[in-house]
């Protein structure tokens, strides 16, 4: 049974994680601004926590609750994300900041905030997008959300880097197009080759046996464009 903390798990990817995790038998802190879809499933072994990792103050109600429940967590899912499809002119900076502070400070902070509780084989994965990837195919309107999603890939380097005596693994998968909420706002009306919880399940998959092969390393997970 290992303890696992997932991010951004009140819909998609994050939702179907949860449900996986706890069918496997593992311990699940599920953390989201929205904790009742979770708290619906009434799933043991799983605690759904309301908290806004963007925020200080939810980052301590997500340590707190660990020190009091967990000795360790082995598994750390930075899943995450706000998106914005809008066109570069049009965007306020406070909207630029605010998908920043999510997708990057979000990561940032509960990384940190876990720290006490990784031990050398812990494995964090942090959820980026193709989008994010140099070199990949770009849209409009994604200006923020695709370069902060490759911001997050250059963090999961440099933290392996800095990891790599101590531990945790540091690794981060580039997920291209999934049937979820979010790439509807991001691609209106377009049907994606994966479901989320096919996609889940490969996450679920790489984040129990990934860091045995991996460490820094970008994966990318796509079948298709977008």
């Amino acid at each position: 049974m290992k303890q696992v903390v997932i991010t951004g798990t009140s819909r998609g990817i994050g939702f179907e994680l949860v449900k996986l995790f706890a069918e496997a038998g593992h311990k699940v802190l599920a953390l989201s601004r929205n904790e009742m879809p979770v708290l619906d499933l009434k799933l043991e072994n799983v605690h759904s926590l309301s908290c806004d990792i963007s925020e200080s103050s939810g980052l301590d109600k997500a340590g707190d609750y660990l020190k009091n429940n967990a000795d360790s967590v082995d598994i750390l899912i930075n899943n995450a994300g706000a998106l914005i499809n809008k066109a570069f002119e049009d965007i306020s900076l406070e909207e630029f900041e605010k998908i920043y502070k999510t997708n990057v400070m979000g990561v940032v902070g509960l990384t940190q905030k876990l720290l006490p509780f990784f031990h050398k084989n812990s494995h964090v994965v942090n959820i980026s997008t193709m989008g994010g990837v140099q070199g990949s195919v770009k849209f409009p309107g994604l200006s923020a959300y695709s370069s902060s999603k490759a911001a997050v890939i250059t963090l999961t380097e440099l933290l392996a880097e800095e990891f790599k005596e101590t531990g945790p693994s540091f690794n981060v998968l580039a997920l291209g197009a999934v049937q979820t909420e979010m790439l509807e706002e991001a691609f209106p009306g377009y049907k994606a080759p994966l479901s989320a919880k096919e996609m889940a399940q490969y996450i679920m998959d790489f984040s129990l046996t990934g860091n045995k092969y991996y460490n820094g390393k970008l994966l990318q997970v796509s079948n298709s464009t977008p």
